[in-house]
């Protein structure tokens, strides 16, 4: 299905590349619910004097019949506990945190996700803050979101990125002297000396097939 022929690659990839692929930003109305949540998030960021919405969220994208907003990271902690707390908002659970690496050239490449749940209305909203390499730094949502905990440290542990005020980012997967993190896109993908089998796994497309 990669068009790979020849080759002892058995991993699936095969050097295949795709474009990065980013929705263009929606217009209102919206449609459904994502305007009363867009209408009472601005509602509830206005009641308590900080940044408005349109500074706290720099776009909004409406896709596949989701909703994510691009957060700019310095209000994403106040964004997060208004969206808790907001009685007609009540997103009380964070499903996940993960990251994104869209690869050199692209315009802050680092993303990280966060997927909330609201379990009162039945809801999901998806936050996204994006982030250049090298000022990977994101502030923790633990304090908000105590389920964010592990989610943010196998994030850091991956790509990372460090989430600042996390009470304990350590590797979740790596050995703890493990250097480098496995998902960027400049992290080789074979060739890693395998610690505990004193062996080595080759680069992908050097393995041996096995037809």
């Amino acid at each position: 299905m990669f068009g790979i022929a020849g080759s002892g690659d058995t991993s699936g990839f095969g050097g295949l590349r795709l474009p990065a692929y980013a929705p263009a930003p929606a217009e209102r109305p919206y449609g459904g619910w994502f305007d009363e949540v867009a209408d009472e998030a601005t509602a509830a960021l206005a009641d308590d004097g900080g940044a408005d919405f349109d500074t706290c969220v720099h776009q909004v994208t409406v896709d596949r019949g989701e909703m994510t907003w691009y957060v700019d990271r310095e209000h994403l902690v106040r964004l997060a506990r208004t969206l808790r707390d907001d009685p007609a908002l009540r997103f009380e659970f964070c499903s996940g945190i993960s990251g994104v690496d869209y690869g050199e050239g692209v315009p802050q490449q680092l993303h990280v996700v966060a997927q909330l749940l609201s379990m009162t209305y039945r809801r999901r909203l998806r936050l996204e803050i994006a982030l250049e390499l090298d000022d990977a730094h994101c502030p923790s949502l633990v304090e908000v979101f105590p389920t964010a905990d592990w989610h943010e440290r196998e994030t850091w542990d991956m790509f990372g990125i460090v989430f600042d005020g996390h009470p304990s980012l350590t590797r979740i997967l790596m050995p703890d002297d493990w250097n480098g993190h496995p998902q960027l896109k400049s992290y080789p993908l074979g060739g890693i000396p395998v610690e505990y089998h004193d062996a080595e796994i080759p680069p992908p497309d050097q393995r041996r097939a096995y037809t």
